[in-house]
Parts: structure tokens; sequence; C-alpha cells
């Protein structure tokens, strides 16, 4: 299921922005682009990452930019003015003649401000309380989204309960026009030809079992609801309602090879095509 979560926030003069992507996956696959100072708190991102986030690919990306106006001078000063009044007081004591030492001074220890190499501690504080708000906005996203879906399932499993409802109409008609179609068979057989009446009402009798439907209707109405009933639970459901989806199929399956009318043919291709987009949208149930 697709998701997007973001947040903004303040540590010192950086601003830091987190943001949570996804894609459909049948797993959790993490992608964490951290700035290189947090790379070592990678798995106890991980760790949280999962506690709200059960299945998908997804990327988690830290952003830590400088406010405006607030960029940060590449030499340290202070350093600098405290080494030149050093040089200072030794020209003084040894009473020398150059006053050069600011080639010396760059080349001495801490005269750069370098990027920082340890995590700071308040900064991550922010980072962690990002976290959890950019990833509850990406859990919202995804209910949002997961509610969408909801409907769109009820919607179509009521239009397979409805195509169900016309051939229940269409059925007694149906039994009767294959009787039918069979009596006229036989009245165009030859007159020489004997039938056993008695045996031919027991082969009509077992061929009408054969194409009968009650069962798969029962059992199509029973996993209609099942299916429905699943969507509104609250735990993780999206293999159980695949394995649902492949129970409806079935006996949709088996009632259009039982049909034998094309009225009743038409509202099986229905329900099939309701039942693929069905199949389509399942694969992004977590």
């Amino acid at each position: 299921m697709t998701g997007f979560g973001k947040a903004t926030g303040s540590a010192g003069s950086n601003i830091i922005t987190i943001e949570v992507k996804s894609l459909n996956s049948k797993f959790l696959e993490l992608n964490l682009r951290l700035p290189t100072v947090y790379k070592d708190k990678d798995l106890e991102l991980r760790n949280e990452i999962s506690k709200y986030v059960e299945r998908g690919k997804v990327d988690f990306i830290v952003t830590i930019e400088q406010t405006p106006g607030a960029r940060k001078s590449a030499f340290n000063k202070d350093v600098i003015k405290s080494y030149f009044e050093d040089f200072a007081s030794l020209k003084k004591e040894f009473k020398l003649s150059s006053d050069d030492y600011l080639s010396i001074i760059m080349r001495l220890p801490n005269v750069m401000n370098l990027e920082k190499t340890e995590a700071d501690s308040k900064e991550w504080k922010t980072i962690e309380t990002l976290t959890r708000k950019a990833l509850k906005e990406f859990n919202d996203f995804r209910l949002k989204e997961g509610k969408s879906l909801q409907r769109d399932f009820e919607q179509r499993t009521a239009s397979i309960k409805d195509h169900l409802k016309k051939i229940e109409k269409i059925e007694p008609e149906r039994i009767k026009a294959i009787k039918n179609r069979i009596h006229k068979g036989l009245d165009g057989l030859e007159e020489a030809i004997v039938i056993d009446k008695n045996r031919f009402e027991q082969e009509l009798v077992y061929y009408i079992e054969k194409i009968d439907i009650s069962e798969e209707k029962v059992r199509l109405r029973s996993h209609l609801s099942f299916f429905v009933d699943t969507l509104k639970d609250d735990d993780s459901n999206g293999k159980k309602l695949g394995f649902i989806i492949q129970e409806i199929g079935r006996e949709i399956n088996t009632i259009g090879s039982k049909a034998n009318d094309a009225a009743m043919q038409r509202h099986v291709v229905d329900m099939k095509d309701e039942l693929e987009k069905m199949k389509e949208q399942a694969a992004n149930i977590i």
C-alpha cells in the first residue's frame, strides 16, 4: 500500500526534515538515507519504523539544512585569534622581527570548522520526535487509503450479490428450457427407437442435479459475507482476504461451468470482472 508522511522541525540553527514514502511490496523493505553523523542510529531507526509499518517498500529520508542567514564560517576565528595573540606575545618576548604569523597559524590544529563527526544529543532528540510524527502522518495517509479501498470492496461484493440474485430469477426458466431442449431432441429421433421412459426420467433427474447450483450459491454468499466481515477486522488480513477471493472465484467458475444458459453466463462474466478488480486491489492490502 502506498503511503506518505512528512515532519519538519528545528534544532539550533538547523532545519530537520523527515520524509517517509512507501510502495506496495509483499515484505517490509526499508531504505534509510541519513546524514553521515547519524549512520550509527540506523538500527535504532529501523526498529522504530517497524513498529508502525508491517509491509511495503519504504524510503525513510532525514535531511538537515542550516537556516537561511545562519551560514557557519569555515574558520574558527576564536582559535585563530588565540594563536595570533600567542605569536604576538612570543615576538615581544623574543624580539622577533617578522609579523607573518597567518601562514603558520593556518597549518595549526582546530583553525578550520570541519563538519561535525559526533551526533548532537539535542538534535537527535528532535529527530526522534519528528520520526514519530512523520510515521503517524504516514499511517494516517494509509488508513485513509484503506478506508477508500474498503468502500470499493464493499461495492464490488454488493455487485456480485446483485448478479447472483439475477441468476436466481433466471434459474427456474433455465431448468425448464433445458428440459424442453432435451424433449425436442428426442422427438426428432426416428420413431423406431424405443425409449424407456422410467430410465429417461432417471437420467434427466441425474442431469438436472449435475447442473444444479444451489450449493454454489450458498457457498458464494457465505464467502462474500466472510470477506466483508474480514475487512472490518482490526488485524492485518491481506493474505486472508486473498484466500477468500480465491474461494469466491472458485464458486463463480463452477456456476459458470454449470450455467448452460446465455443470460446466466453474462452475469457470471460480470461477476468475474468485479472479482478481477478485487484481486488487483487486494494486492495493496497489508
